[in-house]
């Protein structure tokens, strides 16, 4: 009998414990769901800028500067984002701005497109698909602007400050172009290279399709004004330029040359040598090309130094 007891007491004791241990297991489980459920539809991030922001999520900070680096290319150039990944990424973060890196092509018309470039967007989210046929000179431009607002419609107005159209053959020094950009005027604002490249009057004709940047306002205006929607065929720099000067637009215009130019070689009008006062060189169509610029700015200055690896 009195061990019978002793069992009992032994039970009745032990059950709270028991009690207690099950509920510990129940609530940890239900918290790894939970996070296994949020990591399903949180954007990777792997690389040091703020590219992977999604339409909805813009930064609060009244404060900054705010501004879309976005970059024409084609759904094929794989390497080349992958590539201009690692050129924005190991930039430093520039204090008191928030710099959104966008690859923007048309429709995908492949198979292999639509899981690799899937993929992409799975790991980065910096990438816009517009719904056009993939072009170079016959409305891309306008697709891109005017598409903005609406895959931006955010509570933050603007959005953006200043809203760029670049080449994929263009290096922006991020830090650079901000302090460039930062005390200037963030209404009816045209910004870039002034093309013919003999001159510095940034109301002679057009801005370099190299890389140019517009105020919000203007972006909102393309996508409402029927002047661009009435001539979108043509060298899309000079057609911008043209909307701009039919419009009456982008009254506050700004050159940014010598600061802006060509890489050296071959030497032309448009050329200028690498120098420390640049915000960004275009024509980088060889890898040679991309490693002498990068070379000059010694942008691996500050690789860690660890047992793992001698450079």
């Amino acid at each position: 009998m009195g061990k019978s007891q002793n069992h009992c007491r032994l039970i009745l004791t032990s059950f709270p414990f028991i009690l207690f241990l099950c509920a510990f297991v129940f609530l940890n489980q239900v918290r790894v769901d939970n996070l296994l459920k949020f990591g399903k539809f949180m954007p990777i991030q792997l690389y040091n800028n703020n590219s992977s922001t999604t339409p909805g999520l813009l930064s609060t900070n009244e404060g900054e500067i705010r501004i879309l680096l976005g970059i024409l290319t084609l759904a094929d150039q794989y390497k080349r984002r992958h590539f201009l990944r690692l050129i924005y990424g190991t930039q430093p973060r520039v204090t008191g701005a928030k710099i959104d890196v966008k690859f923007v092509f048309c429709n995908l018309t492949k198979e292999d497109q639509k899981v690799l470039v899937a993929l992409e967007i799975m790991m980065y989210n910096d990438i816009i698909i517009l719904n056009c046929t993939e072009n170079m000179d016959k409305g891309k431009t306008y697709t891109y602007f005017s598409s903005l607002p609406t895959l931006f419609d955010t509570e933050l107005t603007p959005p953006y400050h200043y809203v760029a159209k670049a080449d994929d053959d263009t290096y922006f020094r991020l830090e650079a172009l901000v302090d460039s950009l930062r005390p200037l005027p963030r209404d009816d604002l045209y910004y870039g290279y002034v093309i013919p490249c003999s001159s510095k009057d940034p109301f002679n004709r057009y801005m370099s399709g190299m890389g140019y940047f517009v105020s919000w306002d203007i972006v909102e205006w393309i996508k409402d004004s029927e002047i661009p929607k009435k001539h979108m065929e043509g060298p899309e720099d000079m057609v911008f330029g043209e909307w701009m000067m039919e419009g009456k637009r982008g009254m506050n215009r700004f050159n940014a040359k010598w600061s802006m130019y060509n890489y050296p070689e071959p030497r032309t009008q448009c050329t200028h040598e690498l120098w420390p006062e640049t915000i960004a060189v275009h024509l980088l169509k060889t890898q040679e090309k991309w490693i002498k610029t990068l070379q000059f700015f010694n942008v691996t200055h500050n690789i860690k130094s660890s047992k793992l690896y001698h450079i």
